[in-house]
């Protein structure tokens, strides 16, 4: 073989392998500087010798020219829709229906995975060559996608066994999702709206739009992955259960969601694991809608067969949904505690993700503008984990022309004070500090959890103060008696005794807590944090210039002079001042327990005695940092009860294990 030829050859295998090591293992071997070199070579070489370029080599993913249409594709076997479950009964009477089908046959397992949120998609394999790839359409006819799937990174074009992986199938024909990640989404939907362009109305909806692009370049910018779950013909090897073919796919170089893919050996078991999924579901980097149930026994899901449209063999159990469809009744404009102005819709009540949504931030005119959004409109709504609901888009379709547009008032619609506006900004503000609004979110907001954390005294109670002339600012709520609050609806002694003590407790906190606590424009927790490593005591940070502030990393202009104009003003200085007076002193952090500087956690199941966010809130405290992933610069990993693929992958890599008990001591400074 010629030398050139011979290159080109080890350099199409390394590149195949790296993409696998990233994008099926998330496992990099080299770095990106050194896969772009690999990459460049190669095309440098086919640049040079055309006649050596083939079909699956890895610079032919993008090349096909625009089409047309699609042609249809008839599938070898249908691609069956599955049957839905959307209660614990229904679990347990898809096994009722086994177990009768089967005539009462036992030792046998389920498998549960997270259900994708994307489009299903099948690839065909020939001797390990992709030849094809089509949508699911009717299940039995889809659309020729080929060249636009030939763009997804996660895709490889030969598939290439692992050793000791089985020998790669004569032909195999695999079923998979195509999806986007939401970050990815949400990029993409700040593209189109700075185009001018409608935004999609969620990533599985921008994905379908991204494969389905006549010009293959098109889907190549978009950022698409793909993950597979199930086979339609296999010629060539047989398998026994689900998992080991699920095993055989990723060896052979196609991305699998194992660390999510649960064996369970009972129907409970299996309720149990879909339950854990619906509660960590916001978890994900990507959308999922479900988990799928399956009989992991493959002769047992021949034996079981298909109904006319589904298989008997599986169920997809489906969470409460995260976006609905509801109508706007109007648009109000709510004022914060920076006297920013935040217009908010007014919905007809709609359930989402298991809660009734009466209201969705609009975020500013702005954004109403872009997404032309009207009084009256009918919307969709999100809700995703704790996030705010939100409108995503407007159903333009169902207008009546009786729809109304919008606009910012010039006057705060709470004091009256005329509105203001920074250069640069799309933000509305109220100026006036003592606006009764700014006055209740900055009680609001000094109370909360990463701030002073004051228990028992949430929003009605911080009104009813305010409103009783109890409280004016945040120094006053050390100055409430027991009188005070008696005089309060639904307080008694009791709880009015439990109150002042959570008053008194948080008299001692953190310097970085009550930087946040005072309410600085641009100040989050973690800026809060590291103003206070940085300068270490309020009096060092009241004095720093802007200068002294933009020297600190992570700390740009517009927070440096947030910060420095705060602190200038004689009227926050006497605040700060009126709080010290109070009696709030710092704790001195290292005294707290363990100097955990420099380590960084990753935490994975629940904890009994704290919340993820208090034990992220701890961690950083003692200067540790908390990372979402396990990756070899992870310290230590802090498994909980019902640890999900975190934990595998923290083993695979060797990195240390730390239980509840063992975590509580490491934050006390205690060793073993």
């Amino acid at each position: 073989m010629d030398e050139i030829q011979k290159e080109i050859k080890e350099l199409r295998e390394k590149i195949r392998y790296h993409n696998y090591r990233y994008y099926v293992l998330d496992d990099p071997e080299i770095s990106d500087a050194e896969y772009d070199r690999l990459f460049r070579r190669l095309l440098e070489l086919e640049k040079a010798h055309p006649e050596w370029v083939t079909p699956d080599s890895p610079t032919q993913r993008v090349g096909a020219e625009p089409q047309r249409a699609f042609s249809q594709v008839r599938h070898r076997q249908p691609m069956l829709s599955l049957e839905n479950g959307f209660s614990d009964q229904d679990i347990r009477d898809f096994e009722i229906r086994i177990r009768r089908f089967l005539g009462g046959e036992t030792g046998f397992t389920y498998t549960v995975e997270p259900k994708m949120d994307g489009l299903a998609v099948e690839l065909v394999y020939e001797e390990g060559h992709l030849v094809a790839a089509s949508t699911r359409g009717d299940g039995i006819v889809g659309e020729d996608v080929t060249a636009n799937v030939k763009t997804i990174m996660s895709v490889p074009l030969v598939l290439t066994p692992n050793p000791g992986a089985p020998p790669v199938p004569e032909l195999l024909e695999v079923r998979g999702e195509v999806y986007m990640e939401i970050e990815a989404f949400h990029e993409l939907n700040r593209k189109n709206l700075s185009r001018n362009l409608p935004p999609f109305a969620n990533p599985r909806n921008a994905a379908a739009g991204s494969l389905r692009q006549l010009d293959p370049r098109v889907t190549a910018k978009r950022p698409l992955n793909m993950f597979c779950y199930g086979i339609g013909e296999l010629r060539g090897i047989r398998f026994q259960t689900h998992l080991e073919l699920m095993a055989a796919l990723q060896q052979w170089g196609l991305r699998v969601n194992r660390p999510y893919l649960r064996e369970c050996k009972d129907i409970e078991e299996v309720i149990d694991y879909c339950h854990e999924l619906e509660r960590v579901r916001s978890q994900f980097p990507f959308e999922i809608d479900g988990a799928v149930i399956k009989i992991n026994q493959l002769a047992l899901q021949a034996r079981l067969g298909e109904k006319s449209r589904t298989p008997r063999w599986a169920l997809a159990y489906k969470f409460k949904p995260t976006q609905e469809t509801t109508r706007i009744r109007k648009i109000v404009v709510q004022v914060g505690r920076t006297g920013a102005l935040t217009p908010v819709a007014q919905l007809d009540p709609v359930e989402v993700g298991g809660v009734t949504v009466r209201r969705a931030t609009l975020h500013n005119q702005e954004e109403i503008q872009k997404k032309d959004i009207r009084e009256g409109d009918t919307v969709i709504v999100q809700r995703a984990g704790d996030v705010i609901p939100e409108v995503v888009k407007v159903i333009a379709s169902k207008r009546t022309g009786k729809e109304r547009p919008f606009r910012m008032p010039t006057h705060c619609p709470v004091c009256g004070a005329a509105l203001e506006k920074t250069p640069g900004e799309v933000v509305l503000r109220c100026p006036n500090l003592a606006c009764p609004a700014q006055v209740r979110a900055s009680l609001r907001h000094f109370v909360s959890k990463g701030a002073m954390d004051i228990e028992g005294l949430g929003e009605k109670t911080v009104n009813q103060l305010i409103q009783r002339r109890k409280v004016k600012e945040p120094a006053d709520l050390y100055q409430l008696t027991m009188d005070d609050l008696l005089e309060l609806d639904g307080f008694a002694r009791k709880s009015a005794e439990n109150l002042l003590r959570a008053i008194r407790k948080s008299k001692v906190t953190t310097l970085a807590r009550f930087i946040y606590a005072l309410g600085i424009r641009h100040v989050g927790e973690h800026i809060a944090r590291r103003l206070a490593e940085v300068f270490g005591s309020l009096d060092r940070l009241m004095e720093a210039s802007e200068e002294d502030l933009i020297a600190v990393n992570e700390i740009g202009p517009h927070i440096a002079e947030s910060v420095s104009s705060y602190f200038e003003d004689e009227g926050n200085r006497r605040h700060v001042e009126r709080l010290l007076r109070a009696g709030i002193r710092f704790e001195d952090v290292a005294a707290r327990g363990a100097d955990l500087s420099g380590k960084t956690f990753v935490l994975t199941g629940t904890l009994k005695s704290m919340t993820r966010s208090e034990a992220k809130e701890r961690i950083l405290e003692r200067g540790g940092r908390v990372a979402s992933s396990v990756s070899r610069n992870t310290d230590y990993l802090v498994a909980g009860e019902s640890p999900g693929s975190k934990l595998q992958r923290a083993r695979e890599l060797g990195i240390p294990l730390l239980n509840e008990k063992a975590f509580l001591r490491l934050l006390e400074g205690k060793n073993g």
